[in-house]
């Protein structure tokens, strides 16, 4: 079965690019999450000072990789849910 060509107009088109970079947007703060809450913990482990809280510094060296992937998996779903529906 053939799919129908859709025409889109230039405000279409436009929405649909905004949603794009919206999408980008959000995987880039999602990114800077991860950069923030491991270069914490990295901080927290190396600083003498801080030695009675070593233990967090190691929750949040493992919570800063979950929280990269969870915003690698959904830029991926997003984008595919963006070209399912245009």
């Amino acid at each position: 079965m053939k799919e129908e060509q859709i025409d889109l107009t230039t405000r279409d088109w436009l929405a649909i690019e905004r949603t794009k970079l919206a999408n980008e947007r959000t995987f880039l703060a999602y990114f800077r999450t991860f950069l923030v809450i491991l270069g914490t913990g990295i901080t927290i482990l190396k600083i003498e000072l801080f030695e009675d809280l070593k233990t967090f510094g190691i929750v949040l060296i493992i919570i800063a990789p979950i929280i990269l992937i969870i915003g690698i998996i959904r830029l991926f779903i997003v984008k595919r849910t963006i070209k399912k529906h245009y």
